[in-house]
């Protein structure tokens, strides 16, 4: 009997209970070189299976497929397999996670060859939720997933696991571009603060050298901080690695000296260094947010006016903001009270702004419902935190560590009992 039909035979035979999928197991890592040797007698094997009840014979059999040179026109057949299988399978999976990523990834390649991304972001999503040991765990898949969606644009789907705690990581390099690619996911949603906070993610992670993950994400966060704070800071916090904090502004001159005229406040000196640089920039991919970054000066600038001025006309705003007519300058306003960034009424027909108070009285059941959910989860944070600082002061790795790096000990450095009269 031919091996290959032998070893379909097994997976169909030994594929309902646990002892039998253990002992299938055994087999099919024996046959691994088998199936890879075989790599082209391998599709038509798989329509006999069934990725919901044969699922890891399936997972070997895909894998060992999928891992072999694959041309455009194989990989049309081989995504949809691939969709099938991540959509259906079972448990099973969980006896090769290594396999079943792998098989993700391959996806991911082969979606990619395509230029069609957009095919591979339902499955990914689908296969990081499966191989997720709880919603805090961060998986190889997470970037994976990210990528597509920004490859796609399907980035309110990527924002959809970014709202998730992290709390478990296996890999830093999954850690570096979880934070990479979703800070540009919300980026691309103007999710500017959220941005903020998932690239100083990065910036400030433990690293011994400095990686180029750190740096593409120091200059997109030197520009979302210009955008969302109006300002940047080159010291980093205290917690930032050694390595960090003495070498990221290194790689990144244009982009701190475009942070330094940013603050000097001069718009043509701005829009100048930015037409020197230009050429850096776009290398760079960043000039769109370059642009975004010179345009959030003017508005910074007609917020400024507010907190003066009760009414101005928009000539008047056009020569204070230094912008070209008073048409630009009405544009401006009315996108920034569009973006809720200030509140006023324009009377077009004698061109005057009328500069309002924040609506908001902060008495509404929606925002009561909004404050009440923020103190919960940071409630529900700081438990987390207690609880894992209860775990590291346990954990005999740090223990250790902690012993070699201090000698000596002091009694003050310890909790010791009174002693009791009785």
């Amino acid at each position: 009997m031919d091996p290959l039909e032998a070893l379909v035979a097994q997976i169909q035979g030994l594929s309902s209970t646990s002892s039998d999928v253990n002992r299938l197991h055994s087999i099919l890592k024996q046959a691994d070189d088998l199936l890879r040797s075989k790599s082209t007698r391998l599709p038509p094997l798989l329509t006999q299976l069934d990725p919901s009840i044969h699922s890891l014979g399936f997972l070997y059999i895909l894998d060992a497929y999928m891992t072999s040179p694959i041309t455009k026109t194989q990989a049309e057949t081989a995504v949809p397999i691939a969709t099938r299988f991540i959509v259906a399978c079972s448990d099973q999976i969980r006896l090769a996670p290594e396999k079943f990523l792998s098989v993700c990834r391959r996806l991911k390649d082969q979606v990619m060859l395509l230029e069609t991304p957009i095919r591979g972001v339902a499955p990914l999503f689908t296969a990081l939720r499966k191989v997720q040991v709880s919603a805090e765990h961060l998986t190889p898949l997470h970037s994976e997933f990210l990528l597509l969606c920004l490859l796609s644009k399907c980035y309110k789907t990527g924002l959809s696991i970014l709202d998730d705690d992290v709390f478990e990581v296996n890999h830093p390099r999954d850690f570096f571009l979880y934070c990479y690619y979703g800070g540009m996911i919300c980026i691309g949603m103007k999710c500017f603060q959220k941005a903020l906070d998932l690239l100083h993610n990065v910036v400030t992670a433990p690293m011994s050298v400095i990686n180029a993950i750190a740096v593409e994400a120091y200059k997109k966060y030197i520009l979302v901080s210009l955008i969302r704070n109006g300002q940047f800071s080159t010291s980093l916090p205290k917690y930032s690695s050694s390595a960090a904090q003495r070498n990221l502004k290194n790689f990144c001159q244009p982009y701190v000296e475009l942070a330094n005229t940013y603050g000097n406040g001069k718009i043509a000196e701005l829009e100048a260094f930015v037409k020197t640089n230009e050429e850096k920039f776009e290398s760079d991919s960043n000039l769109g947010l370059v642009k975004q970054a010179v345009s959030s000066m003017y508005k910074r600038n007609i917020q400024r006016l507010t907190q003066t001025y009760l009414t101005l006309s928009l000539q008047d705003i056009a020569n204070t903001v230094q912008l070209n007519s008073p048409k630009e300058a009405e544009m401006h306003v009315l996108q920034m009270i569009q973006d809720g960034e200030i509140y006023a009424t324009i009377n077009q027909k004698d061109g005057m702004v009328r500069f309002l108070e924040d609506p908001e009285q902060y008495k509404t059941c929606e925002m009561i419902e909004h404050i009440d959910s923020s103190i919960q989860r940071i409630m529900a944070l700081s438990r987390k935190l207690t609880a894992m600082d209860e775990q590291i002061s346990c954990d005999q790795l740090y223990l250790s560590k902690a012993g070699r790096e201090r000698q000596r000990y002091d009694f003050d450095d310890f909790d010791v009992p009174q002693k009791f009269n009785i």
